[in-house]
């Protein structure tokens, strides 16, 4: 490394942690005026249509084998998390999601070490308990402090972190002679007319967007989440691990749910006792055993 790549590596960390730590409170704001799957859709056909030009030219090197598993990266990866996120946050404060979310290195893991064998080292599964602990007091803790208050919709974030776990082991060991342009644009190419499906056919967008206040200005919130959280944010992460390792960029993992949590506090969030100690249950848990791990 030269002595000037430091710097811009830290600045790419930084800015994609900005980018990807405030895609929950603009998911937020997307459902002021949105339902769930109108932000998931929108989210998802956006990034879609604004990568399509990388996947046009990616098409070719696309082998037959392949195809199977970007369809699955696409449903995976991107397409129903967007739901499951969009879905959780109608019950869920933003900067909980964003911690939660962080539970993705845990679930890569377990994915790994269950369905492909891989071996890991003890401290991993003290990380792992760590982290579930954390998960189970902060989703505990509901939205009034009642520890008797189990909050459901949490389980939505967590299985869209199983998903994302389930989308980095194939990727890892089924498209790992792909660059990881051509994983994203090509397989948001194949969701994408789903998305638009789902938009057009199954909700009434088109009639909202046109007559009811509000629903052009959430729908701009969801659009910089879908070209700037999705598509934008995958070119600085590509840039990123190009720069340095997996072990720096893996950084964002951490900074993430402090973005989020300043959000949410900016807009009149509160977090309680018991949301402070989950959160830092699970970030010490992804820490434990990404740093295990590691070594």
């Amino acid at each position: 490394m030269t002595q000037k790549t430091p710097l811009k590596a830290w600045g790419l960390l930084i800015t994609l942690s900005l980018i990807w730590g405030s895609s929950f409170i603009l998911i937020k704001k997307g459902l002021l005026g949105l339902e769930p799957m109108e932000v998931g859709s929108i989210r998802i056909l956006s990034a879609s249509l604004f990568l399509l030009p990388f996947a046009l030219r990616k098409y070719r090197k696309i082998r037959r084998e392949h195809i199977k598993y970007l369809i699955s990266v696409g449903l995976v990866g991107s397409f129903i998390p967007a739901f499951l996120f969009a879905i959780a946050q109608t019950r869920l404060e933003s900067s909980i999601t964003g911690v939660l979310n962080a539970l993705t290195p845990i679930f890569t893991i377990l994915v790994g070490l269950i369905f492909y064998h891989q071996k890991q080292r003890p401290q991993v599964f003290v990380g792992v308990v760590v982290g579930f602990i954390g998960t189970t007091v902060l989703v505990l803790a509901g939205s009034g402090g009642d520890m008797n208050n189990f909050n459901f919709y949490a389980l939505f974030v967590v299985a869209a972190t199983v998903m994302y776990a389930l989308n980095t082991n194939i990727i890892k060991y089924h498209l790992s002679d792909l660059k990881a342009l051509t994983i994203t644009s090509v397989s948001l190419s194949f969701v994408g007319p789903l998305a638009a499906i789902q938009l057009l056919l199954f909700t009434d967008y088109p009639t909202k967007l046109m007559h009811v206040e509000g629903t052009l200005l959430a729908t701009s919130f969801i659009l910089i989440l879908g070209v700037v959280g999705t598509a934008i944010a995958l070119l600085i992460f590509n840039r990123l691990v190009s720069l340095t390792d997996p072990v720096f960029t893996s950084s964002v993992t951490y900074i993430i749910p402090v973005v989020a949590i300043c959000w949410g506090l900016f807009d009149g969030e509160v977090l309680l006792l018991s949301h402070v100690l989950g959160i830092g249950g699970i970030l010490i848990g992804v820490y434990i055993a990404n740093t295990s791990r590691r070594k």
